[in-house]
């Protein structure tokens, strides 16, 4: 049975009490699962940091915290397991849609190619996809919203604060230098 978007949110957040308290969403089962594998990963890796060797160790509150989440993500997966499906949500259109999925990319992306390309060209590429994609405008509409925000970005964070960004493959500091030598030879 397929229901339109309309039909089933009113807008608001089904997070709030009175959402679907006796219902099982698309991908909860899944989440919770991901959530309890993640405690079991993270509190073998306290484990690693002294052992158990005294309530003093080193590693004794990341284990009681990791074992905390552990415990009670395998209750949320049991109490989650048996609740009925929700059949009017698909996953690809209520919980995960594509705009999410797609920003989720290019925020990893984004991680991945900091460092190698530097802040200026990874960010311009950032900002032209997102606006590309969000706005639907004209290139030149695109260019000057992104390459603007971008330049206005990087004159108030690099040059005003002085906060160092990832170079990468643009020569930013001897750009900075020529523009300090020809403001001074300009003051002589």
């Amino acid at each position: 049975m397929s229901t339109s978007h309309s039909e089933h949110h009113d807008g608001s957040s089904d997070a709030t009490p009175g959402g679907y308290k006796n219902h099982r969403r698309p991908g909860e089962l899944i989440f919770g699962g991901f959530l309890f594998v993640a405690s079991l990963v993270l509190l073998y890796s306290a484990y690693g940091i002294s052992g158990f060797d005294a309530l003093s160790a080193p590693g004794t509150v990341p284990m009681a915290t990791t074992l905390v989440m552990a415990i009670t993500a395998l209750i949320i997966v049991i109490r989650t397991v048996r609740l009925p499906l929700v059949t009017s949500e698909r996953i690809s259109v209520d919980i995960l849609p594509g705009v999410v999925v797609l920003f989720g990319v290019l925020l990893v992306a984004y991680g991945f190619l900091l460092r190698p390309l530097g802040f200026l060209p990874t960010s311009a590429l950032f900002l032209i996809i997102a606006i590309k994609f969000l706005t639907r405008r004209s290139w030149a509409y695109t260019l000057v919203v992104s390459l603007g925000s971008l330049f206005a970005i990087w004159l108030i964070f690099r040059i005003v604060f002085t906060v160092l960004m990832p170079a990468g493959v643009v020569p930013e500091a001897e750009i900075i230098q020529l523009f300090r030598d020809f403001a001074r030879v300009g003051a002589e």
